[in-house]
């Protein structure tokens, strides 16, 4: 993707029910409810899956992530995310 191309001009990069795994420590900037800011929401390589797809801004999508061993709920952005591949 290009500077100037609009990630919602592409469709999503995960679909409903996908596992994720986080590229990054994820922290609370103050918009996850019930929790101090800063504090951890999801430590880098935690695995969730998608339970639902927003946007942010009209300009990216935000993907809801489920994190079953914590319970949150996380809104992350794609550069955030990557996706598990499952073994069959």
């Amino acid at each position: 993707m290009q500077a100037d191309e609009l990630e919602l001009d592409l469709p999503p990069a995960f679909e409903i029910g996908a596992k994720v795994r986080t590229r990054k420590l994820i922290r609370n900037d103050g918009t996850y409810p019930g929790q101090e800011i800063g504090a951890t929401l999801a430590k880098k390589g935690e695995i969730g899956y998608v339970i639902s797809i927003g946007t942010f801004l009209q300009n990216s999508y935000i993907y809801a992530v489920h994190f079953i061993e914590t319970g949150f709920i996380v809104g992350c952005r794609k550069k955030e995310l990557e996706a598990v591949e499952e073994i069959k």
